[in-house]
């Protein structure tokens, strides 16, 4: 098992629509082939930190996963909101 993390630093105007957005892709991408959660966290001492944390069958699923549609639009809407540049760990559950 694969699992991803990624750090997100949004602008303060932003974080509410990212929880939206992200209510809404949720369900979505538990669906996509491969992929067995994804959760949304909050960085306790700032509030415009975010992570995701994700797992995936293995490499493969997370890449086809990152070259669809719905990965595309989504990172369309997100990354223009980004306050610093996101961060991403795949990590082997071991």
């Amino acid at each position: 098992m694969l699992i991803r993390i990624v750090k997100m630093h949004f602008n303060a105007a932003f974080i509410s629509e990212f929880r939206t957005v992200f209510k809404s892709v949720q369900p979505k991408i538990e669906s996509f082939d491969g992929c067995s959660t994804v959760q949304l966290l909050q960085d306790q001492n700032d509030p415009e930190i975010f992570f995701t944390i994700s797992h995936w069958k293995d490499e493969q699923h997370l890449n086809a996963y990152r070259q669809s549609d719905l990965f595309k639009t989504t990172w369309a809407v997100v990354k223009p909101n980004f306050k610093v540049k996101a961060e991403a760990w795949s990590l082997l559950d071991t």
